[in-house]
């Protein structure tokens, strides 16, 4: 969720393509078909293997967000779900072994590490839950998502990274220091200086709050950190996550609000949460003191998006901003957290 240091990049898709043929040369594919996807952060395609017929996702990432051990960090964290029998995407090498291939897109005069997995099929949750009229359906699919990010917590506690193992660290100073990884939300110009000032008092607060929690295998571990319904599939087999661009060390509570936070004002984000706490809890023990600080988590996420959309002014999103700050400013002064 940050691009604060991007270049200009292109808003065309097809520009991105001759450097997505380059990447799948050094994977050893000959694509029957390459089919774009989506352009935010990363450029994505989906492609055909003219071999087998089999659907790959191909990711060009943004220069400018994690060096080349951070990527490689992150697949070898999914190669290891995937031996855990969790689903996510399997990432792939290429012919000299490598995690990533190094491309120059020509239309910006970037280099782009390119990364190739096998394609998950399915259907977003985000998706489902808009079309869907039955919450008692939906609650089923977010006690799966509860259990799957249970299972990947289970793994990340129990499992030891090799030495040069990088992610980020989403931990009281990633998330509320005075250079939070998703920007600094307090000084965003939706908010008048006073409401500016309380959010950065808030912010100390929480930092505190987050130090006293403490971590442990229990509640603090490699997470996804961005396990929103958009990255979320359904599919016939349960849930499968996707996109680990984000994945780092933070708390377990996090994951949760961050799947949960978009329904705080759905009729039934009550049975949402219970559901996912549910399925969460039919894997991984979440004590109810844990529990207790899902709004605080909540809140947290909230203030990390408002940051978020202060380094990307040039989002068109101002309904969802607005309602960011007034959900934060709602729960303003903390007395009614358990911070």
């Amino acid at each position: 969720m940050n691009d604060a240091a991007a270049p200009a990049a292109s808003s065309h898709p097809h520009d991105y393509e001759p450097a997505a043929r380059d990447a799948l040369a050094q994977f050893g594919v000959e694509p029957a078909d390459i089919a774009f996807v989506r352009m935010s952060e990363n450029v994505t395609f989906r492609v055909t293997d003219a071999r087998d017929g089999g659907l790959l996702t191909l990711r060009l990432h943004r220069p400018w967000y994690h060096s080349i051990a951070e990527l490689h960090s992150e697949h070898v964290w999914t190669r290891a779900l995937v031996a855990a029998g969790i689903a996510v995407p399997e990432p792939l090498a290429t012919l000299a072994g490598e995690s990533f291939a190094r491309v120059e897109v020509a239309a910006t005069g970037e280099h782009r590490w390119a990364g190739l997995a096998r394609w998950v099929d399915g259907e977003l949750l985000s998706a489902v839950v808009e079309r869907e009229p039955d919450t008692a359906a939906n609650a089923r699919r977010f006690a799966d998502i509860g259990a799957i990010m249970a299972a990947m917590h289970d793994q990340a506690s129990g499992w030891t990274p090799p030495p040069d193992f990088e992610r980020i660290s989403l931990d009281e100073d990633g998330l509320m220091g005075e250079e939070p990884r998703w920007g600094q939300f307090w000084k965003h110009s939706i908010l008048s200086p006073a409401e500016g000032a309380t959010l950065l008092a808030a912010r100390d607060t929480l930092r505190a709050a987050l130090a006293r929690y403490g971590k442990s295998a229990r509640n603090y571990s490699l997470i996804h950190a961005d396990l929103h319904p958009g990255n979320v599939l359904v599919t016939n087999a349960g849930a499968a996550v996707i996109d680990f661009d984000d994945a780092g060390y933070g708390w377990h509570l996090y994951d949760i609000a961050v799947a949960l936070v978009a329904y705080q004002d759905h009729p039934g984000f009550a049975v949402f949460r219970d559901a996912c706490v549910a399925g969460y809890r039919s894997v991984r023990p979440l004590p109810d003191a844990d529990l207790a600080l899902l709004p605080m988590f909540l809140l947290i996420r909230d203030m990390a998006q408002l940051g978020w959309f202060h380094q990307r002014p040039e989002l068109p999103r101002e309904a969802a901003i607005r309602r960011h700050r007034e959900r934060i400013l709602e729960r303003m002064p903390l007395g009614r957290l358990p911070v």
